[in-house]
């Protein structure tokens, strides 16, 4: 198949190197990398399947080697290029530009072993900032904002740039927690107080995604989703519903699965509990390079589940101006069951 790529985590997938202006060219048995000339050394130095071009107008350089090459039809991502992107792309040139939508997420949808390895590490990692993160919550938590703790999280997860942020940590309080991607505010956090974390990092390119959600009292805080601490029966209660769906979707995964059955699996356990309408987001996504990759864990997403996926189970439960509980691992797809990375 021949094809262009310009996102750069796809770009990285296909030769180990990215930057933020290139172009990468599949055509027939030959590849190219277009760049600019800043990153000459760097591309020249890590690409090894592909030859390093050079131009200072990327589309023009992409435009003559489709025409050298002689081809008739490549394939390219929408999602890729912007409107006047493609235009220079495509302009003057007498070849079928065929849409093949995620192209390149498609391509990297089953790992690896040494995918699966960076992705269990990044997992560790991630693991070990949640720790630190409460240690840190439990010393000096108390009567800070979730500002003051959201640049706490950053800081923490980040390793003092030994690692990445595979997003912006989500910390929110109480009834904040409902908006399932909560902006930190100003509220304080209390003894007492309902504590939602959801945060990741990035090892060498692959990412992590974890949601915790817990009590945090005198005691402190513990991000273990199966002590939870709260004393308030009722939050105690919806809690066990999330945690239920969320094991039943991790006990009954299976390759050959459709990805809208396993999140029925999930959404039927909330249902019965009488909370249908505040599970408001997808059971789950796949990680990888893109913090956000395929396949879709959705009622409205038919992938065949496959050996060697991985993807997020994160069922929640979201309550206005009340509380939000989320729990979220990311597990592997293996011959026989999912596997908690």
């Amino acid at each position: 198949m021949n094809f262009i790529l310009k996102n750069e985590n796809a770009l990285f997938y296909e030769c180990g190197y990215s930057c933020d202006n290139a172009l990468f060219l599949k055509l027939e048995d030959k590849a190219f990398f277009i760049t600019d000339a800043r990153y000459s050394f760097e591309a020249s130095e890590m690409i090894k399947n592909a030859k390093v071009v050079l131009a200072q107008d990327l589309f023009a350089s992409a435009r003559e080697l489709l025409e050298k090459a002689g081809i008739d039809r490549i394939c390219f991502d929408p999602k890729d290029f912007s409107y006047f992107e493609f235009k220079e792309l495509s302009k003057s040139v007498n070849i079928v530009f065929e849409e093949k939508l995620d192209l390149s997420k498609n391509k990297r949808i089953i790992k690896n072993a040494k995918e699966l390895q960076l992705l269990q590490k990044a997992v560790n990692f991630g693991k070990e900032c949640f720790e630190e993160f409460a240690k840190f919550i439990s010393q000096e938590g108390h009567g800070k904002s979730e500002k003051e703790l959201h640049f706490k999280a950053c800081e923490i997860f980040q390793k003092k740039g030994a690692l990445g942020l595979s997003f912006s940590p989500i910390v929110a309080i109480n009834e904040n927690a409902a908006k399932a991607h909560a902006l930190p505010s100003d509220k304080c956090l209390e003894y007492g107080d309902l504590l939602l974390v959801d945060a990741g990092v990035v090892y060498q390119r692959y990412c992590s995604d974890r949601t915790r959600t817990a009590c945090f009292d005198e005691s402190g805080i513990v991000f273990d989703k199966n002590k939870p601490n709260f004393k308030d029966k009722e939050i105690m209660q919806i809690y066990e519903v999330v945690k239920q769906a969320q094991l039943q979707a991790i006990e009954k995964a299976r390759v050959g699965m459709r990805s809208s059955e396993l999140d029925f699996i999930a959404r039927e356990v909330i249902k019965n509990a009488g909370f249908e309408k505040e599970f408001i987001h997808s059971l789950g996504h796949g990680v990888g390079l893109d913090i956000h990759e395929l396949p879709n864990i959705s009622p409205r997403s038919d992938y065949e589940l496959k050996e060697g996926m991985v993807f997020t189970i994160e069922p929640g439960i979201y309550i206005k101006d009340k509380l939000g509980i989320r729990i979220e691992d990311m597990v592997y797809l293996d011959k026989e069951k999912a596997v908690v990375l």
